[in-house]
């Protein structure tokens, strides 16, 4: 019997590697021969260096790097020197969640820190970069992230624009006199789950721009700032970006990948599942094993498990899944591919017991043996 493993996280709880590795331990209880697969599992999102670090390998480096609000911060990336890759989460430099709400300024939130970042991983020797753009604080078009990669942004007069979305309608010319020179060696895959443009009703600012202090005064001319930043930066690169789908996801970060270094733009899901290479492993294996930390109606719509269950279906493969909890409406991921699925908590707890991290891993292997005597 060969069975693969790939569970996202429980948040709080396991990490996608320990979810795993438990419900490996369950299975061996009852068929001590198997062959069980143990792949991490992420969504692009918060917690996908992690779990990828964790589960192949590599090391975690250090950084620092300009905060979205300009002041330095510390964090890291994930390095795999064999494969001369990174794994980035953008909002670890340049994240919503690093700016208090009395903080918020669009005007002035950049994604310099990400450059900086990426800047640092190609010098350490990276020239394939995974890279997870949700949660941003930025409305700059990723004019942050190019600056510090070398590109000018000049107005006018040739004086250098300002950070963050104050100056993009001064935006008069674009300069790459000043890139890296390795920038042509890289290849940037950009983990991204929206479809909006990058301007207009449906982008950047109209959509996204509220929450991170747009104000329905600002929204206008923001967006007219960013079609002059779009335009000026068409006409330089001779490519037409603002409209594809997702330029316009991390206030506007989208368009400064596709636009600027050739980035693929995919979700989140399919980027991690190739990037574990995990369906190769699904091709002869028996079954599949999946969950999270709570399956809702929300993970019919698309999330981790129901990602990895139409990969396995594509092979005809049984699909179960294990969860923290499972909602009444969870019956739908029976029609998204997940044949069946099982909560783990075995009895009345308080939610802080169930989640220790013992209590979880013993619970995971307990329910996953009872499963795998009837298989």
């Amino acid at each position: 019997m060969k069975v693969v493993v790939a569970i996202d996280s429980m948040k709080g709880s396991l990490s996608s590697m320990e979810a795993g590795n438990a419900i490996k331990e369950g299975i061996l209880r009852v068929k001590p021969d198997a062959e069980i697969v143990v792949k991490p599992l992420a969504d692009g999102g918060e917690g996908t260096t992690d779990a990828l670090l964790e589960g192949l390998g590599g090391e975690k480096v250090s950084v620092t790097v300009t905060g979205p609000m300009g002041k330095s911060i510390e964090t890291y990336y994930g390095y795999l020197p064999e494969k001369k890759v990174a794994i980035m989460e953008m909002a670890s430099a340049a994240g919503i969640t690093l700016v208090n709400d009395s903080e918020k300024n669009p005007m002035v939130a950049t994604t310099l820190g990400l450059g900086e970042m990426i800047k640092h991983a190609i010098l350490k020797g990276s020239r394939h970069f995974i890279i997870g753009i949700g949660g941003s604080a930025t409305n700059d078009g990723g004019i942050g992230m190019l600056m510090a990669l070398g590109y000018e942004f000049l107005d006018e007069n040739g004086q250098k624009v300002r950070e963050g979305a104050q100056d993009l309608d001064k935006i008069a010319r674009i300069s790459d006199e000043n890139i890296m020179n390795q920038l042509k060696e890289c290849k940037f895959q950009v983990a991204c789950d929206v479809n909006n443009p990058l301007c207009g009703p449906k982008g950047a600012t109209f959509v996204f721009g509220p929450q991170k202090g747009v104000t329905e005064q600002m929204k206008k001319h923001l967006d007219e700032a960013m079609r002059n930043y779009a335009k000026v930066s068409e006409e330089f690169t001779g490519k037409k970006c603002s409209e594809v789908k997702g330029a316009g996801a991390a206030g506007g970060l989208g368009f400064g990948f596709l636009e600027f270094l050739n980035a693929d733009l995919t979700p989140g899901i399919e980027l991690i599942l190739k990037t574990i290479e995990l369906e190769k492993e699904i091709i002869d294996a028996d079954y599949v094993i999946t969950g999270e930390g709570r399956l809702d109606f929300q993970t019919a719509m698309g999330k981790v498990p129901v990602g990895l269950a139409k990969l396995a279906k594509k092979y005809n493969k049984k699909v179960i899944a294990f969860a923290g909890s499972v909602t009444k409406e969870a019956k739908e991921c029976n029609n998204a591919g997940i044949d069946a699925f099982f909560p783990i908590v075995r009895g009345v707890t308080t939610l802080e017991e169930a989640m220790n991290l013992e209590t979880a891993k013993e619970n995971m292997m307990d329910a996953v043996e009872q499963v795998f005597r009837l298989l």
